[in-house]
Order: C-alpha cells, then structure tokens, then sequence
C-alpha cells in the first residue's frame, strides 16, 4: 500500500511538471504570435514607402543600388520574351526607352517596366540585378546576357535565340546567339525560374503541414491532461498511453 501510495505522488508530480511544460509552450507561442503581428505591421509601413528598394535600404541602414523586388508578380521568362517581341522592329536611337526609339538598356528597361519590375536604366546597374547564371548553355527565356564588359546588352529568349537593340541604324531584333562564352561578362537571372517557384511552394506545403503535426499532437496531450486530471480510471488510463506515445511521459 505504501509503495502504491508513493507511485501515486511520483505521477502526480510528473503531471503537474507535464502541465507547466503545457503552459510555456502556449505562452511562447502566444509571444510567437504577437512579434509575427508586429512583423507584419513593420512590414506593411515599409511597403507604403516611395519604393521597395527605399524601404529596404531605411530599414537595413544599408544601399539597395542594383536589387528588384519580382516577389509575388508572377512574371515568367517567356512573358519577359513576349514583352520583348513587342518592340521587334523599334529603330535603334542612343538613349531611347520607348517604341518611337531605344537603345540596348532602353530595351531591357522598359520590357521588364511592362512587365511591373523596376530595373535601373544603365547597363552598369542592368548587369548587378538578379542572380549569376554560369553559362549560356544554361541560360533561360528572360536572362539578361551582358557582353563586351558592359558595352551591350541582350535578353535571352530561348532557343540559342537573343532580343536586343543593336546600333544607330539598326532596328531591335530577334537574332541567333552570336556571342561565345568568352564574350559575356555576365548573365543575370531577374525573373525566377519556375523550378525554383514550385520548389518553393513545396516547402511552404511542407511547413504547413509539419505545423499541422505538431498542433495535433499538443491538442492531443492537452486532451490527455485533462482526462488525467479528472480522476476518470478509464479515460486516465487511455491519457496515460497518449502521454507516453507523445514521448513527454516514459
């Protein structure tokens, strides 16, 4: 009987142990809550700002010169290429951004405009954006091909195939990739390819779903307590085995 009577206290000073574990994991999650409301509200103030370039310079303390935000447009490297095929034919004019006349970051400038993605108008700003791509081999409808150091630039349309503004009397064309690998200097992936969109998306579901997990398996032992708690032999004893496949009581 005494033995009993002990085993009885040691459970019962386990629970109440379990119950306060119960308690900080729904406090901490309470203070996860509130930092990812004040998160949001910080991040809805920046967004009012004259540009996400701006904002993101004001609250890193840092220059954004050569970064664009593509997040959430839902552009692909064929609507750049779409965008581009639009301006065949516009008349090379130094300087130019519009279909009355353009040059080569003219061209780049104003296709991924239409397409809602500020870039800067120079190809020495033109040439920073995006991410590297290694070679032409695996470049992408939408990459940016930068040759000559920064004398010119093309956009990739597939298909060993190149959309730019060439020179004063000529017009902006569709062409055959004259280029060998030792004359890029640079090739720029702005638009994200739909590999990596999908990979994303993957994970997101895979978050979720872990989150889901762990949700249940809290309601579960905050389920158990309570049947513990309330004296019940049967439902303690089916408490008792959820506690133990949950791992919190061995």
């Amino acid at each position: 009987m005494v033995d009993a009577l002990g085993r009885v206290g040691e459970i019962q000073s386990r629970l109440v142990e379990l119950n306060d574990l119960v308690a900080g994991r729904v406090q901490a999650a309470t203070s996860t809550t509130s930092a990812s409301a004040a998160t949001a509200a910080t991040a809805t103030t920046a967004t009012s700002a004259t540009s996400f370039a701006d904002a993101l310079a004001a609250a890193s303390g840092t220059a954004a010169t050569g970064s664009v935000s593509t997040t959430g447009t839902g552009v692909t490297g064929a609507d750049i290429v779409a965008n581009a095929e639009k301006y065949l034919g516009v008349p090379y004019v130094f300087g130019g951004e519009d279909s009355s006349g353009m040059d080569c970051s003219g061209l780049v400038q104003r296709v991924y405009a239409d397409a809602g993605i500020e870039v800067p108008r120079l190809v020495s700003g033109q040439m920073t954006i995006g991410t590297e791509v290694a070679s032409l081999a695996e470049a992408q409808p939408g990459d940016l091909i930068v040759t000559g150091g920064g004398d010119h630039i093309l956009i990739y349309a597939g298909n060993n195939q190149v959309i730019h503004a060439p020179y004063e009397g000529r017009t902006v064309s569709k062409v055959e990739a004259y280029m060998d690998e030792s004359d890029i200097t640079t090739i720029r992936r702005v638009v994200p390819d739909q590999a990596s969109t999908a990979s994303t998306g993957t994970s997101a579901i895979a978050g979720t779903t872990t989150s889901v997990a762990a949700t249940a398996s809290t309601d579960l032992v905050a389920a158990a307590y309570a049947s513990l708690f309330s004296g019940s032999t049967s439902e303690s004893a089916l408490s008792t085995s959820a506690l133990t496949a949950s791992g919190l009581l061995s």
